[in-house]
């Protein structure tokens, strides 16, 4: 039986890897098997993208989401096809949506993003996670060190590009991260189950 494929999106700040973790966590204890796992990821690509970004290097934005695009084939292939042929839940924190809605904040065309992206799997189910901007910028002014593309001016163009992106698919769920905690992962639980 094949797995399924959950994925959560969402600007920096709204607690994607928190509630990946929270919601991984509930999946286990109610005895699903659960992979969870992120992009970039911890493959070769993954972690030259990571080092790259936290040493400020200068990278064109085409270059760096085609290098996103590299590390997905990479996550897919050893990661997320594998466990999902092993009938596990995939829990992804970020996966093709992020490069749209990076790339778009960059300025790369729409057009390259979705033919870059147009042949990897698509999720059984998409969040995103979008409380209001200000909240991104408090929670995101609390971090002790940040990379290239945690700058306000571009996580407000990121913001924007993730809400377009919801607004052109009816099939992504979005919740506001803004409230406490364990109200929020319960609305991501149930909006898991309902799918």
């Amino acid at each position: 039986m094949q797995g399924t494929l959950i994925v959560i999106e969402g600007p920096d700040g709204a607690g994607t890897t928190k509630h990946c973790g929270l919601l991984a966590e509930r999946l286990w204890r109610e005895g699903h098997s659960v992979q969870q796992t992120f992009e970039p990821t911890d493959g070769p690509v993954g972690n030259a993208i990571r080092a790259d970004l936290h040493a400020h290097k200068d990278i064109a934005p085409d270059e760096l989401q085609r290098r996103f695009c590299e590390d997905r084939a990479w996550h897919l292939a050893n990661v997320i096809e594998p466990a999902l042929a092993r009938g596990e839940t995939v829990i992804t924190d970020r996966y093709l949506h992020s490069t749209i809605a990076y790339g778009l904040a960059l300025g790369v065309p729409r057009t390259d993003l979705d033919a870059w992206n147009a042949t990897f799997r698509k999720p059984d189910v998409t969040l995103f996670l979008l409380p209001p901007f200000a909240v991104l910028e408090e929670r995101m002014g609390r971090r002790e060190a940040h990379d290239v593309l945690e700058k306000t001016e571009l996580q407000r163009k990121v913001y924007e590009a993730y809400r377009q992106l919801a607004a052109e698919d009816a099939t992504i769920i979005v919740i506001d991260t803004s409230g406490p905690l364990e109200e929020v992962a319960k609305r991501i639980y149930a909006s898991i189950q309902q799918h």
